[in-house]
């Protein structure tokens, strides 16, 4: 598939891009490659690939699920205007 100069000029418009007429023919060409080699990736037959986590045969490696930080929440809260129950107060902004 092709884009022409009106295709592209109407894309800029919808993205809202100030793209200058001697600009578009160069686009165009460019985003017709694009759209032509995302037409070739999809032509592919994939049924037999198995999908991956990862694009090298390893396992992935986990973090151990262990707390590395101490609670300082009062700490930060003592620079609070307002807390209360350990709750940051703030002005009401929805009427």
């Amino acid at each position: 598939m092709s884009l022409t100069p009106e295709d592209v000029q109407k894309l800029c418009t919808l993205a809202r891009l100030d793209i200058g007429a001697d600009e578009i023919g160069e686009l165009s060409g460019k985003l017709s490659d694009i759209v032509r080699l995302a037409g070739e990736l999809q032509a592919q037959n994939t049924a037999d690939v198995p999908p991956m986590a990862h694009p090298l045969d390893r396992p992935q490696r986990l973090r151990p699920d262990a707390v590395t930080e101490l609670d300082a929440r009062d700490l930060y809260q003592r620079n609070a205007a307002l807390v209360e129950d350990g709750l940051y107060l703030v002005p009401k902004v929805i009427e």
